[in-house]
């Protein structure tokens, strides 16, 4: 069960990961396609007694950039989401790097 949060908790973190990338052009149709698969994920994989929306409000706000990126990573891995979306947050992902 424990599993099967994390998962949702990376998905929806690599969602608020891409809706960082404002400069790529093509992201409402990326975010869709997460959309899509977030609620596709969680038709196959119900979760009794969990939250949802209360869990996806506690990502947004609480969970750093940095985080949400590296869960985009892997999202962009699942959905098989552009390359040149991949780079761009690697590349954003290099600036945290450099910060620390």
């Amino acid at each position: 069960m424990e599993e099967l949060e994390n998962q949702f908790r990376y998905l929806v973190g690599g969602y608020y990961g891409v809706e960082l990338m404002d400069s790529y052009p093509l992201k409402e149709f990326i975010l869709k396609d997460i959309e899509d698969y977030i609620r596709n994920f969680i038709e196959i994989n119900p979760i009794s007694n969990f939250d949802y929306k209360e869990e996806a409000l506690y990502i947004k706000d609480k969970i750093s950039q940095k985080v949400k990126l590296q869960d985009a990573l892997l999202v962009l891995n699942k959905i098989q989401g552009p390359m040149d979306l991949v780079l761009m947050v690697k590349k954003e992902l290099k600036k945290y790097d450099h910060k620390s």
